[in-house]
């Protein structure tokens, strides 16, 4: 990998992502420095209950499975691309939908929308984002993008969110099932902690909605001289309201979004059990994100990764299965892959690059991500992406893991 001139690099279809290695360790000759460094155990969870935090039931998830290595293996013909509802893309790595980017960076949304263009990954924008739908899909530019939805009660506004995607050139409509409202979240309820309510107001995205700025209007608030009121009636109305839906109320958003898009994919985030992933093929869904939002919502609630093996099998082979929550590595991703995802969705990664470096950070963070994957495609022998699967990891009998530190990152 420190031959700069590889025979690899002209093989395949993507950047030899790992050459960033050789890079970082040649920089301080030239007195170059890293904006920070990207180790795991950095990155610190937050908003768990008092004991293991619900994040970290996702990260002992990964535990049990072992990633098998593979010697004297032809990996100068490796490649990382992969493609996604017919999309290329450089990597089976893309940005897991969060919102509110402004609160890390004044840049928001702006900023990862434009690395994933710059590095050909996939991009998701969250309907609780700072920046408006048509502000983002421009920084993507013609990048591979879905828009997460929180499906708002008032259909109006909800088909309203859904054109806008659709006119904004974003590719897919991501679904989220398990957030209509937050779960009991220790440190933020303490400390007053959602931004809506306070100086962040209402955001690009209702701002700009025809629909939310004619319920502003009938409801007298004028969000200029009333941010905090706006914002709570945007979250409290159509994003975090509370409202449960139903297999049939989300037959009918298909439907919708197929019409209004002319047929793109439609996904279900949030699927954590096989009969829901069933049901989703049911209804027509083309793909599922197997995910518990980052291990923030059901306190006690199985890990992502243990969710995984089981539906893959269940429907893998009738829609797109991809995965988040708890990706910390490239390790992380390849048990993912092997225990049959299509794509691995990444949150927690780049919002904390976000909030150190702004857009700097955001690259920084995942050219070292996919570095790390090429090059553990390199040392553990695995050419190509088929070849991750249920082979590449020894899966351990599931204990009972506890932490042996509290803050176990």
């Amino acid at each position: 990998m420190s031959d700069p001139n590889n025979p690899n690099i002209s093989i395949r279809s993507t950047p030899q992502w790992g050459l960033l290695q050789r890079e970082m360790f040649w920089a301080p000759n030239e007195e170059v420095f890293q904006p920070f460094d990207t180790g795991k155990s950095k990155i610190t969870t937050t908003n768990g209950p008092q004991r293991l935090t619900k994040d970290e039931q996702n990260l002992t998830g990964a535990l049990p499975n072992k990633i098998i290595p593979r010697m004297l293996v032809d990996t100068n013909v490796r490649d990382t691309a992969t493609k996604l509802f017919g999309h290329q893309l450089a990597a089976p790595i893309g940005f897991a939908p969060i919102g509110i980017n402004k609160i890390y960076h004044a840049t928001g949304e702006l900023s990862p929308a434009s690395v994933a263009h710059e590095l050909g990954i996939a991009y998701s924008l969250s309907s609780a984002g700072s920046y408006s739908i048509e502000e983002v899909g421009a920084a993507n530019q013609n990048g591979t993008r879905f828009f997460q939805l929180y499906q708002s009660p008032d259909d109006e506004q909800a088909l309203s969110m859904l054109q806008r995607a659709h006119d904004s050139g974003f590719t897919a409509c991501m679904l989220t099932t398990d957030t209509w409202q937050l779960a009991w979240r220790h440190h933020d309820v303490h400390m007053g902690n959602y931004a809506f309510y306070h100086e962040h107001g209402v955001g690009g995205i209702g701002l700009n909605d025809p629909v939310f700025l004619k319920r502003l209007e009938e409801a007298g608030i004028d969000p200029s001289k009333e941010p905090k009121k706006a914002g709570a009636k945007w979250m409290d109305e159509n994003i975090w309201h509370g409202h449960a839906f139903t297999w049939e109320k989300t037959k009918w958003l298909i439907r919708e979004w197929k019409r209004i898009s002319g047929g793109k994919p439609f996904l279900l985030k949030g699927i954590q059990s096989v009969p829901d992933a069933k049901r989703a093929v049911e209804i027509g869904c083309d793909g599922i994100v197997v995910s518990n939002h980052a291990g923030r919502q059901v306190d006690g609630a199985i890990a992502s990764l243990d969710a995984l093996e089981k539906i893959a099998d269940a429907v893998g082979d009738r829609l797109v299965v991809t995965f988040d929550s708890g990706v910390r590595t490239a390790a992380d991703v390849f048990k993912a892959l092997a225990l049959g995802a299509k794509f691995v969705f990444i949150g927690r990664l780049w919002v904390w690059g976000l909030s150190i470096a702004g857009r700097t950070g955001v690259k920084h963070i995942m050219k070292a991500l996919l570095a790390e994957f090429d090059i553990l495609m390199n040392v553990a022998g695995y050419a190509k992406l088929e070849d991750i699967d249920k082979h590449a990891i020894d899966s351990l009998p599931r204990a009972a893991i506890t932490p042996t530190d509290a803050q176990v990152t």
